[in-house]
């Protein structure tokens, strides 16, 4: 297959994951609400997620490094997640429900870093990542987001929740689909080769500074992701406008994707992050504190140009250029586990207590701290990558 039609695969995988995120994450909140469950048993259901991504991604990338089978193993979990998401039909207790999200969230959430691995060998140009190239698949992704966040919101609006579990099962039933549309190509396995030591790396100063980074820097936006729905639902905003504030974000975000190419040589990748962590701070204290003042609402949401898609690329970029060869797939699973699987449970969790006692404002000026951390961990990772010799 020739190297556009590769890449047209990996736009269509791209485009339909985030088309099912783009739905599901901002409105499962309101749909557990609809079906009256309290603050604490929805930051629960809605951590779920984040808690299969502690596991699932380092065990596909185990797998799929052992097997040399990264897109049947895509199917496959595409393929039981859509099975899965058949009990969203039915009407289920808490608990029934919990274990539902879980099989359904354990075979969704190794499906991205799998495919990140293989898309940034693709894209990757002397071992450093072609970060236009990467973009304009990536971009894809926020397209797909962009529409079922606008689409749903309308749609909740004027029929309310009851649809949520057919939207969940049709994106899902998209995703399998696109999944057949990558080259079935089988990887050299593990044990053909030698595979390099992970250890090494993670004894790095640096690295550890790099993860910290991103454990808090995303842990802010957990608070966005289970959170933001619920706060602006409360304050009296309708679901079209939530979704066209989610729309904000995804529109400067693909913007982001299709010219970082010319910005990201203005800073390097520490500097990147330090600046992602302020600007995280600025966008959780105007939505803790300013929440009614719309356009000012509207304005934070802007920065997610950074906060999230400069930020999501540069650590792409870290990984691939810190994880080579055969680390690769373990790199990309433990920027998944450690990044998004501790930050998503422990904000969910977190989030759920502080909210049910504090108000729901609470939690985003605890995302406005998490910034401010995140900032200070990317400044030393910028301090040691200097002293090291490299570019900071």
């Amino acid at each position: 297959m020739a190297e556009r039609g590769r890449l047209f695969a990996f736009c269509a995988l791209s485009g339909s994951y985030f088309a099912h995120i783009g739905f599901f994450n901002p409105y499962l909140p309101l749909w557990l609400k609809d079906l009256g469950f309290g603050l604490l048993a929805i930051s629960v259901l809605t951590s779920v997620q984040a808690a299969t991504r502690l596991f699932a991604p380092y065990g596909w990338g185990w797998l799929s490094d052992h097997t040399g089978e990264r897109v049947r193993l895509l199917r496959v979990g595409a393929g039981v997640a859509l099975l899965c998401s058949l009990g969203l039909w039915f009407e289920l207790s808490g608990p029934l429900l919990f274990v539902v999200l879980l099989l359904m969230f354990t075979h969704t959430s190794g499906m991205m870093p799998m495919s990140e691995a293989v898309l940034a060998q693709q894209v990757s140009r002397d071992g450093r990542l072609d970060v236009r190239r990467y973009g304009r698949v990536r971009v894809w992704g926020s397209l797909g987001f962009l529409v079922t966040v606008l689409a749903a919101g309308a749609w909740f609006q004027a029929f309310g929740m009851g649809s949520f579990a057919a939207w969940t099962s049709l994106s899902l039933a998209a995703v399998a689909l696109s999944t057949w549309l990558l080259p079935d190509a089988r990887e050299p396995a593990a044990h053909q080769a030698r595979a390099e030591p992970i250890g090494p790396v993670l004894r790095q100063p640096r690295m550890r500074w790099f993860f910290a980074a991103v454990f808090f820097h995303v842990l802010a936006h957990v608070f966005i992701y289970v959170f933001f729905s619920l706060h602006l639902d409360a304050l009296g905003y309708p679901k079209s406008a939530i979704g066209a504030f989610w729309a904000a974000s995804v529109l400067v975000e693909i913007g982001w994707f299709l010219t970082q190419g010319r910005w990201m040589p203005a800073l390097s990748l520490p500097g990147w992050l330090a600046l992602g962590g302020a600007l995280t701070a600025l966008r959780m204290a105007v939505t803790a504190g300013l929440p009614s003042v719309w356009p000012l609402l509207a304005l934070a949401q802007l920065t997610h140009a950074i906060t999230f898609a400069a930020h999501h690329t540069v650590c792409i970029a870290w990984i691939s250029e810190h994880f080579p060869g055969r680390l690769r797939g373990r790199g990309q699973a433990l920027y998944a586990v450690l990044g998004y699987g501790l930050s998503g449970v422990t904000g969910g969790l977190l989030g759920g207590l502080v909210s049910s006692r504090f108000g729901l404002a609470s939690v985003f000026w605890l995302g406005a701290l998490c910034g401010l951390v995140a900032a200070a961990c990317a400044l030393r990772v910028r301090a040691l990558t200097r002293a090291s010799g490299g570019t900071g």
